[in-house]
């Protein structure tokens, strides 16, 4: 990895550094304003108080762990058929500056699944499919509503392990819009804004014919409101984009400066939500251990990745074939890759979209060398914990944390404790449902896709690459990413509906385990801290932890990336 690279790398680490202590400190005060409310309260409680009222839903209210999860499930529901409706019908609706007609029920199924779940998969062109009433009204919309879920259950968590004998775990209701008005939206605006200044296209027009610089051709420059939605997109940790290219297109990611904003965008709160935690439990240390295990898994992959793709293809190597396209950038394997941006700035875009459960792009992962493929795919298989998404990314590592002390507690003989909660029978249960979810659908998909006829049909790559495409397609729907190899044709009626199947699976089989065990650590009284107290806030947990998050999913996944990228990394 050359110069640019590592100062890229540092520059990102200096951003995420400073500014995570202040927004994972506004957080908290959103979400548990009792001692210092935020700014702006009286104007945004009259909103409140004027959106619950027009829903017919109490927001003062406090739910059980049963009735967040109703209330939840109720929301999904009418979303997935509002956004299914608007899909089906966008070529009868208005702003529709492009003509773009409405998608087959079997399609338009799988995207509304795909943007209310936070995944973003896209089996289609966003530019060619779908209208801007749609980007607006329907993408747009679902990418702040599907983040304030994440976010809402996150919180629900910690509410669970920081209160004692609480039979309630927050309102949902409450929740979702105190993240969407008090978080999500200034933090988009600002974010919204430091790209349209910087060429991300901003406007509500269409396709444009405009001469060429030899004044000889014309080409179509497609317009809308691409960079509201590309603040949202990557701040959410959302992922798709409003063009087939994604964040590799001029119009949507133009320079350096918005490459770097739109990975930090896709880390920061993520990373924030540490500071949360620390800031709600009343213990800093914890919320560190959590974040150095989080960045850990991060920088790792990203400086791994970032070092294999800028010593390119030893195979076109070995024939004496340039491989570098720029040397300032990096060099190195340049397939798939924007020269605007060289392979280091690839690579580190790529670990943090698969880190994040963003799936935004910057280059084409397909062409990854095989080692950095294998890389992404075990960013996903940890459960997505390298920080992981928005407020799904802190769940999954709690719930790591709770399986380590768990393990802990029997090696020392005595019983586990979390931040004061003692874990018993019934919350292990509820950790090995969260983890056995995700693996069940997607080594079952994945297996039936590379055996049935049919779909082996649509697989372009031979071989183990072959295994690689379907085994990455599978872990990002079923880890609620959207990004994908393109050598699959992902757009017929099995793919949509496996993995629909996937990502609803990889949404709420997680979420309502997690706010059972919610409800259950929160009834619960708070244990005094004795000397026999495994302490979770050192750097011996935070080991322990790294290690029970690698060992699961080894142990999981290792048979089928050792048939996949790795036979083809060794292949080379």
């Amino acid at each position: 990895m050359g110069i640019y690279g590592w100062l890229q790398f540092a520059i990102l680490v200096t951003l995420i550094l400073v500014t995570m202590g202040p927004i994972g400190r506004y957080i908290a005060r959103v979400l548990d304003p009792q001692d210092s409310p935020p700014p702006g309260e009286k104007v945004f409680g009259k909103i409140d108080r004027f959106v619950f009222k027009a829903m017919g839903v109490s927001g003062s209210t406090e739910q059980s762990w049963s009735s967040y999860v109703l209330s939840l499930l109720a929301f999904t529901a009418v979303s997935i058929l509002v956004l299914y409706s608007l899909l089906r019908l966008q070529g009868h609706l208005p702003y529709n500056p492009t003509g773009v007609h409405g998608m087959s029920p079997v399609g338009a199924f799988n995207a509304a699944v795909s943007f209310v779940t936070n995944t973003n998969w896209q089996w289609f062109a966003g530019e060619a499919s779908a209208s801007h009433l749609i980007q607006l009204l329907g993408f747009t919309v679902q990418n702040f509503l599907s983040a304030a879920v994440g976010l809402a259950v996150a919180v629900a968590l910690i509410r669970g392990l920081v209160r004692g004998g609480s039979k309630t775990i927050g309102n949902f209701w409450s929740d979702l819009l105190r993240i969407s008005l008090r978080i999500l939206l200034p933090l988009a605006f600002v974010a919204g804004l430091a790209l349209a200044s910087q060429g991300v296209v901003q406007n509500l027009h269409g396709n444009k014919s405009v001469a060429s610089i030899d004044g000889k051709t014309t080409v179509v420059v497609p317009g809308g409101q691409v960079a509201s939605q590309e603040a949202i997109k990557e701040l959410g940790t959302n992922g798709g984009g409003f063009y087939n290219a994604n964040s590799a297109h001029p119009f949507e990611n133009p320079n350096g400066l918005t490459n770097i904003l739109e990975i930090y965008l896709m880390l920061i709160i993520p990373f924030s939500l540490t500071v949360t935690l620390g800031k709600m439990s009343g213990s800093r240390r914890q919320g560190r251990v959590l974040l150095a295990v989080m960045m850990a898994f991060w920088a790792l992959f990203a400086i791994v990745g970032a070092s294999v793709e800028s010593h390119g293809n030893p195979t076109l190597a070995a024939a004496h074939i340039s491989q570098t396209a720029s040397s300032t950038q990096g060099g190195g394997n340049m397939q798939g890759k924007e020269v605007r941006f060289g392979s280091s700035s690839c690579a580190l875009f790529a670990s943090s979209t698969t880190g994040t459960s963003s799936g935004a792009v910057n280059c084409s992962h397909e062409s990854l060398m095989p080692l950095t493929a294998t890389g992404l795919m075990v960013n996903m298989m940890l459960g997505e914990v390298t920080p992981g998404g928005i407020g799904m990314g802190l769940v999954g590592i709690l719930i790591n944390a709770l399986l380590a002390v768990f393990i802990a507690g029997l090696m020392v003989g005595r019983t586990p404790e979390f931040l004061g909660k003692k874990i018993q029978a019934s919350e292990m249960k509820l950790v090995v449902m969260y983890i056995l979810a995700v693996p069940l659908v997607l080594l079952g998909l994945a297996a039936y896709g590379v055996l049935a006829p049919s779909v082996v049909h649509g697989i372009q790559q031979p071989l183990a690459h072959g295994l690689s495409d379907v085994l990455y397609n599978f872990s990002s729907a079923a880890n609620n990413n959207g990004s994908s190899f393109g050598s699959v044709n992902v757009g017929t009626n099995w793919w949509n509906i496996c993995t629909a199947i996937a990502m609803l699976v990889g949404r709420f089989m997680l979420i309502i385990p997690v706010l059972a065990l919610a409800g259950s650590l929160g009834s619960k009284k708070k244990t005094p801290v004795t000397s026999g107290t495994f302490p979770t806030d050192t750097f011996l947990f935070g080991a322990l932890l790294a290690g029970v998050i690698v060992i699961v999913a080894g142990l999981t996944y290792f048979p089928a990336l050792a048939l996949g990228p790795i036979v083809e990394h060794l292949s080379l």
